[in-house]
């Protein structure tokens, strides 16, 4: 993980001097060209990721008559789900290992900024200093509002004819992503630095547009 930092932290001040032979330097503007090369970096496991996802949730209603079919016979019930897989070309592991290789990569870069030493100014738009929160609270309010989109846009979609319920534990469950989990980012936000919470911002949008991306070109085949 120190390695990870130290490198994000060496990408974040290399990108700084390219802006500044540019005539433009700005740590801000660095870590949003940073977080934008990154996400491009690992749009292919993003992709993988949410093919995955998408492909277990198409099955999803087959497993869950499979598994109340076969729901006294475990034996049967793998058997019957295996097959489901195999025939469907899923892996129910596939959107793990992408999103097992992405967070010691994310992880290192939340560390990196937010332990990040600038040198020289560490202005960024209506902002003085970005090491330390947003004055204003506009980053923080921005944090909670892409965070509640991309959590919205990658929340299943159901079909008004489907009359089956996910019971009340499923629908809290839901809820806390969908609200809570938001309104919890844009909470700690308020106290961390500024730069951190702009490569949130950045990540979040950025994720955005590729899982609309993807989803147009998925639902088009």
């Amino acid at each position: 993980m120190d390695f990870i930092s130290n490198f994000i932290g060496q990408i974040v001040q290399t990108l700084y001097h390219f802006l500044g032979g540019m005539g433009m330097p700005n740590y801000g503007l660095a870590i949003v060209l940073m977080t934008v090369i990154i996400k491009i970096i690992l749009f292919p496991l993003t992709k993988k990721q949410i093919e995955s996802t998408r492909a277990m949730m198409a099955i999803q209603p087959k497993m869950k008559e499979i598994q109340e079919k076969y729901k006294f016979d475990k034996v049967r019930l793998n058997q019957e789900l295996a097959k489901l897989y195999q025939e469907n070309h899923v892996n129910p592991l596939a959107g793990c290992l992408p999103l097992l290789i992405q967070m010691p990569i994310l992880f290192g870069i939340y560390y990196a900024i937010r332990d990040f030493h600038y040198e020289g100014p560490a202005n960024f738009l209506w902002m003085e200093n970005i090491a330390n929160p947003d004055p204003l609270y506009i980053l923080p309010v921005l944090s909670a509002v892409t965070t509640y989109i991309q959590t919205k846009q990658t929340m299943p979609k159901k079909n008004p004819g489907d009359k089956q319920q996910d019971g009340l534990m499923g629908m809290m469950q839901g809820q806390m992503m969908t609200y809570f989990m938001p309104l919890f980012i844009g909470y700690i936000s308020l106290s961390f630095p500024a730069g951190l919470v702009i490569y949130w911002i950045v990540m979040n949008i950025m994720q955005i547009g590729q899982q609309a991306y993807l989803n147009r070109q998925m639902d088009s085949k």
